[in-house]
Formats: C-alpha cells, structure tokens, sequence
C-alpha cells in the first residue's frame, strides 16, 4: 500500500483523513501543528497524541524528511548552498541567503528541468520528476533548523520550472503563507517562470499577491530563440501580453530577470530593444552577471559593460538593478553542485 503525503495536505484534507480513521477532528490542528510549525521528524514527537493513533498514522502516512547530504557556505557573504536527498534518492538543490530584510530560501520545484535554456546548469539532464508539496516546503524546514532561525522570503528559481509543476506549486502557496504553519507573506514569495503563457494567465486568476518574476533573457524574439526553446511555442510578444495580464489582475508589478551574457545580449542595441518592448509596463529588470557553467560556453558580461547596460536602461526610464551576487565563490549557477555530486 502507497503512503499517503500528510505534510502536502492543508488542514481540512488532514481533517477528514483522520475522521475516516475514525479519529477526532480537533486532531487536525495538532497534528498539523506538529507538521507545519515544529517541524518533527518523526511521529513519535508528536506527544500529545495517542500511542494507538501514531501507530495508525505510521500505517498508512509519511513524513516527507529531506536529507541533508552536502552543504556548501561562501566565505565571501556565507551565502549556503544544500544538496538534499529526496526518498527515492534523486537529488535537489536549495540556497540560504542571508540580507538586511531576514532570511531569503531559494527552493527547488522539479528534479531536472525539461526547458532546456541554454545558459542553466539545472536543464542538463532533463526532467526526472515533479517535487510535491511537502518536499517544496521541507527544503525550507530544512533550512530552518540549520541555521536556527525564521526564513521571511521565499523565492522558487532553483532547480525546475515552476509553472510546469503548477498544482503542487499552487497548494505549496497555498501551505507556505497558511496563518497555521510557517505563515509567510505571499508578498514575501517570489516565482519564477521561463514563460509558459497558459499557466502564467491561470496563475494570474487565482489572485495571488505573490510577485510572478518572468526569466526574460533577450531583448527580441530572434535572440530568445537561441538562448530559450520555450519560446518557439510563445513569441516574446505573448508572454508580455501574460505579464500585462498578471499586473491587471493582481495589481502585482513583474519582475524581469535578465542574465547578461558576454556578446550575446548585452550591447546598447539590445538595451534600446529591451526598453521598447518593455515600454509603458509597471516592472522591475534585474539585470543578472550570469554565472558561467562549464558544460556551456557562455561568458559572464565585463563590469563596465553591466554598469552602462543598466545606465541605457535608466535613460529610458526602466527601473533596473544589478543582482548582488551570492555564493560567487560556491557551485552558484542552478544545478551545478547536483551535477558535480553526480559526476563524483
């Protein structure tokens, strides 16, 4: 028999669990409590429950418990990189950013990803598989514990891409900024999309106030053909239409990232295309020093290059930034620590 996934269930899914094992509905919240806010590792923690029922739901459920197998820590800003085992035994990977505003968690969503970009590590081998809910939110429980501290953001932009694991992404939300649990803003969640139009617009309809940050990358739809296969099934046009529809619907600004590549996408003319495209939108551009992966030939942009990039920019009234790097001095780029791990 399959065990059932109790930590990807919200509340009342845990309520009528239990009430089908003929158990008390109250114990939702405690179980839930136990889950969500303690973090347990085990049901024998949970001690405020009966013996009788930890061994009914040792029977039947799961406790979905990442592995913590390697961990990297910058000596530059301490910026650390987590290589986490998943039950089956594929890998994932996480990082923990510390910044004046708290605790920044960059999570996972797949194993692999089937995108494709040019540029990302994370694409290298393809799609595995989709990551549940419960194993989105242990990465960041994970972490909680490791660092003995409250996490505050949440940003979806490691490994996979979101949108095409969009349920579980939707109830991990939906978990993650529940009052019950770990309680974070949703305006304190960031995710990242390559650009899949449909489930940007679905995304835009269930009224989230999380910020939809789109991996734009080009300037036009020629130069986003050589760098994102995505876009041979959504012209840039499209997904600029999405974005405009998600800010309407949710009053959200969008975020651009945009990873500056060496000769490919960073000259003034790309600079002059990338403001008109982006003309008249209420957004942000954060302009990205790509980090070079080994298995790909791309070279990161000069300072000076980035610095009158974001300068054009500015001039033609686009609000941009520079990424602050982080963990410069670790396996940065997406998917690079999983590869090396799997190389070794």
């Amino acid at each position: 028999m399959d065990k059932k996934d109790m930590k990807s269930w919200n509340q009342k899914e845990l309520e009528a669990f239990l009430l089908e094992l003929g158990e008390k509905s109250f114990r939702a919240k405690q179980i839930y409590s136990w889950l969500h806010v303690k973090h347990i590792d085990s049901f024998e923690e949970m001690t405020n429950i009966s013996q009788k029922l930890k061994e009914k739901l040792v029977n039947t459920c799961k406790l979905t418990i990442l592995k913590k197998i390697e961990v990297q820590c910058s000596n530059i800003d301490g910026t650390r990189k987590y290589l986490f085992e998943l039950e089956d035994g594929n890998m994932i990977e996480s990082v923990w950013m510390h910044y004046k505003h708290g605790n920044s968690v960059c999570i996972s969503s797949q194993v692999g990803c089937r995108m494709g970009c040019r540029f990302c590590a994370s694409t290298l081998d393809g799609l595995v598989r989709n990551l549940t809910p419960a194993e989105m939110l242990d990465q960041i429980y994970q972490i909680q514990k490791d660092i003995g501290e409250r996490v505050s953001h949440v940003v979806v932009m490691g490994m996979g891409e979101p949108l095409d694991n969009y349920e579980n992404l939707l109830k991990f939300i939906q978990l993650l900024s529940d009052e019950k649990g770990l309680n974070i803003s949703q305006r304190n969640i960031t995710v990242s999309t390559c650009g899949i139009v449909p489930n940007m617009r679905q995304l835009a309809k269930e009224k989230l106030q999380i910020t939809l940050a789109l991996s734009l990358h080009a300037p036009s739809q020629k130069k986003r053909l050589l760098l994102m296969p995505v876009a041979n099934k959504y012209e840039i046009h499209q997904v600029i239409d999405a974005c405009n529809y998600y800010f309407v619907q949710t009053g959200r600004r969008i975020t651009f990232e945009y990873s500056l590549i060496g000769g490919v996408n960073d000259c003034e003319e790309d600079a002059r295309q990338l403001a008109k495209l982006l003309q008249g939108m209420n957004c942000h551009i954060n302009l990205i020093p790509i980090n070079p992966v080994k298995e790909r030939d791309f070279k990161q942009s000069q300072s000076q290059t980035i610095l009158d990039f974001k300068n054009k920019l500015e001039k033609y009234g686009i609000n941009v930034t520079i990424r602050r790097e982080m963990g410069r001095d670790i396996d940065g780029a997406c998917g690079q620590l999983r590869k090396r791990f799997s190389e070794r």
